[in-house]
């Protein structure tokens, strides 16, 4: 790889970290191609990023940016996987490493916190931003439709449904 190649490099995974919210650091150890194909798909799936990346390369990328603090993460044989959502990388690494061994967690961040091996199982234990979204539209049309169904019912039935709620207040 010659010097341009490794600045481009650089750049890229510059451009990843201050894209992500999160940033997960993983061991892959003798991950057959199969197996590599797997976990890029299903990280591809959660909109995810993973990379297998040299460790010189990249905590020179780390520099400068919200993530600086895992330096020290990056030896051995190291990949990152990475997301825009807070929980989805964790989840989909922290649910490959349950199936498959090759792959150790190590830490990651969440923004400019760094996350322990515990700190990243727990957070892949949280519901995805897509969740959170769908529970709060749900949330948000509970009380339109209990409105819809009362002015079904017949008047005398909303009538004492207000003057009941009139009472509690």
């Amino acid at each position: 790889m010659d010097r341009n190649q490794k600045s481009d490099l650089v750049k890229t995974l510059r451009g990843t970290f201050e894209e992500s919210t999160s940033v997960v650091v993983v061991h892959c150890i003798g991950l057959t191609v199969a197996e590599s194909n797997d976990l890029r798909n299903k990280m591809r799936n959660d909109d995810c990023f993973f990379k297998v990346t040299k460790n010189k390369i990249t905590r020179l990328a780390l520099k400068d940016t919200k993530y600086q603090h895992m330096t020290d993460m990056f030896s051995g044989p190291t990949a990152i996987g990475s997301s825009k959502d807070p929980v989805m990388a964790a989840k989909v690494l922290v649910n490959f490493a349950k199936e498959n061994e090759k792959i150790v967690i190590i830490g990651g961040g969440l923004e400019d916190k760094p996350l322990s091996k515990n700190d990243v199982v727990a957070l892949a234990k949280l519901p995805s931003l897509d969740d959170l979204r769908g529970k709060i539209v749900g949330l948000l049309q509970a009380p339109a439709s209990k409105i819809v169904r009362l002015t079904k019912e017949p008047a005398s039935k909303v009538l004492r449904t207000i003057s009941q709620k009139s009472i509690q207040q």
